[in-house]
């Protein structure tokens, strides 16, 4: 599916995904700035991914992990420095929120900042486990 809104798209096309550009944007976030590229590829496979376009240049994106019924985690959203504060972190969450295949009952995703955005669709602060696991080689 594709969105229109003033000159940008955000579409789930996998293959339009611009992997070099998400990386590097990635790659520069408190989050993800460990992950190698080959690890944000795969990730990107088991996810329905969105990208933030402004023609051809992708300038944003973000990923959703889902059920299809009852929840889905939203994680990776980013959207490239240069084109921060222009409304497209709120169309991005618009898309992924209205989305035909994600009509879950729940939403989840883990934040440092942003805050004010995600409470617009109705985010609120709680307490959650987690686990982080090494998987080591050999």
């Amino acid at each position: 599916m594709e969105w229109y809104k003033d000159g940008y798209t955000v579409d789930d096309t996998k293959t339009r995904m611009d992997t070099d550009a998400i990386y590097n944007m990635l790659s520069n976030s408190y989050w993800a700035s460990a992950r190698t590229k080959e690890v944000i590829i795969n990730s990107m496979k088991n996810s329905i991914c969105f990208g933030v376009f402004e023609g051809e240049k992708q300038i944003g994106f973000a990923r959703v992990i889902t059920d299809y019924y009852v929840f889905a985690w939203i994680c990776d959203v980013i959207i490239h420095d240069n084109y921060r504060g222009k409304g497209l972190g709120k169309m991005l969450l618009t898309c992924i929120m209205e989305h035909p295949d994600i009509q879950v009952k729940s939403f989840g995703l883990y934040t440092k900042d942003a805050h004010t955005l995600y409470k617009k669709f109705g985010f609120t602060n709680v307490e959650t486990m987690q686990c982080k696991i090494s998987h080591q080689e050999g």
